[in-house]
């Protein structure tokens, strides 16, 4: 039955292969069920619902797109989205949480439509190929700028903007978890030159039972205020879901109705559908280009379908009450790993449907841990770059541009748009015009006036 359904020899993967990468990709996730929750609660819901709302968004949306798609590319209530929903919709311009649901929901029901209307698999196949690899490149630096943030090997500075940790300045908490993100890290890369399956899973697992030895041992010292909290789960599972009623469905209410005023609501949806639209497509065409999933042209089989997928999970997470739901690059990890088809994107969003229950132990996974296979992953993107053709000024040049601005300028969907602008303008100008697709100055013009009046 598997086999029928995600073509298991079609893909040259295993049922282990799958299973071992759906689990690493919820292992590099499951973050998420911890981070969404603290920075959403900011509006004014409730922490421990939005718990579950996180954790329910991401198993229907990553079983969407393995029944719908068969690819192992996993979807939750995305970073930044989550942020400018907390921080400015009902922050700064001081709307009430349910009318930010409103217009997540409304984002994902006109993102079902371009879905199907295939506006969002052209522009997806208007990107050129070398930019593509830029593309996937940028993501990987991005996704590794994340890992040594987790970790605090890369902290903040005054003067350079960031710099690397000082391991003796509270070492019991900083410095140790980012020695241990730096053993977790070597581990993968030894069993990964050795070719051992689950080297991601197997290396974030032993950095996390690492830390709680020298937590045990009074190495590692739990500093909530700071951030650093117990590795050692106090509590495996709850029953408690009640909360969750406070905020599921609360997109219809009265409230986030009675709250719309046409012009705001319309400049809302347009930033969420836009940042929406882009950090998907980019984190496919990276996640796709590592897999090696894009065929000749550079065009992803199925992309309508993954990308339905990508706008059902929105809407319905919105329901639950969170913000945007969208593809997450961590996939990389499982792909990384061997996973081929939808068959571990089931077994991603199972874990998350678990984590519904057993949220108390997977919120415990450290941040250092996971961070440890991101950087090992950026590693594998970068690898990228050799199929870049250098040779080619105006196709080499933005992708460089689109590579540096991911990390730089920390946004997916930001790349892209350097990336998209730097190709038309170069090629208009040196007499290359007609080799750029008709959508990719369209794009143009959008990207610029987003930067005008966003």
């Amino acid at each position: 039955m598997l086999e029928k359904v995600f073509k298991l020899k079609e893909n040259n993967t295993t049922v282990k292969t799958e299973v071992i990468g759906g689990l690493t990709t919820f292992m590099t996730m499951a973050y998420i069920l911890a981070v969404n929750p603290s920075i959403l609660s900011a509006s004014g819901m409730d922490s421990q619902a939005i718990v579950i709302a996180t954790a329910l968004a991401a198993f229907v949306g990553t079983v969407c797109m393995a029944l719908l798609a068969n690819y192992p590319f996993a979807l939750a209530p995305g970073l930044g989205l989550n942020a400018y929903f907390a921080y400015t919709v009902c922050g700064s311009m001081g709307y009430p949480w349910q009318f930010a649901l409103l217009a997540v929901f409304v984002e994902g029901i006109i993102f079902i439509v371009l879905s199907l209307t295939n506006v969002r698999e052209a522009i997806f196949n208007a990107i050129p190929t070398q930019l593509k690899k830029g593309v996937s490149v940028g993501i990987g630096l991005f996704v590794a700028f994340i890992g040594l943030q987790n970790s605090h090997l890369v902290v903040a500075s005054d003067s350079t903007k960031v710099t690397v940790i000082n391991f003796t300045e509270n070492f019991h908490s900083e410095g140790i978890t980012a020695i241990l993100c730096v053993v977790g890290l070597i581990i993968i890369a030894v069993l990964h030159i050795k070719k051992v399956k689950g080297s991601f899973l197997i290396g974030i697992i032993a950095a996390w039972v690492l830390g709680i030895v020298c937590q045990l041992c009074g190495l590692y010292i739990p500093d909530p205020d700071a951030g650093f909290y117990s590795l050692i789960p106090s509590q495996i599972a709850s029953l408690d879901f009640k909360s969750f009623g406070s905020i599921f469905g609360q997109c219809f209410s009265q409230k986030a109705v009675s709250s719309v005023n046409p012009l705001d609501f319309a400049v809302i949806i347009f930033a969420f559908l836009f940042v929406d639209m882009f950090d998907t497509i980019g984190t496919l065409i990276g996640v796709a280009t590592k897999a090696d999933m894009l065929d000749k042209d550079g065009k992803l089989p199925r992309i309508k379908p993954a990308l339905l997928a990508d706008a059902i999970g929105t809407s319905v997470g919105a329901v639950f009450g969170t913000s945007t739901t969208t593809t997450f690059v961590e996939s990389s990890a499982g792909v990384s790993e061997g996973a081929r088809t939808g068959l571990a994107s089931i077994v991603t969003g199972l874990l998350f449907l678990l984590a519904v229950i057993f949220a108390p132990l997977f919120t415990t996974i450290p941040s250092y841990a996971t961070a440890s296979a991101l950087i090992f992953v950026g590693f594998m993107m970068v690898s990228a770059v050799v199929d870049i053709d250098f040779k080619d000024p105006s196709e080499s040049i933005p992708a460089y541009l689109c590579m540096i601005a991911m990390p730089l300028m920390y946004s997916i969907s930001e790349g892209i748009a350097v990336g998209v602008i730097s190709y038309v303008v170069i090629n208009l100008f040196t007499g290359k015009a007609k080799k750029v697709h008709p959508l990719m100055y369209i794009l143009t013009v959008l990207f610029v006036l987003k930067y005008i009046f966003l």
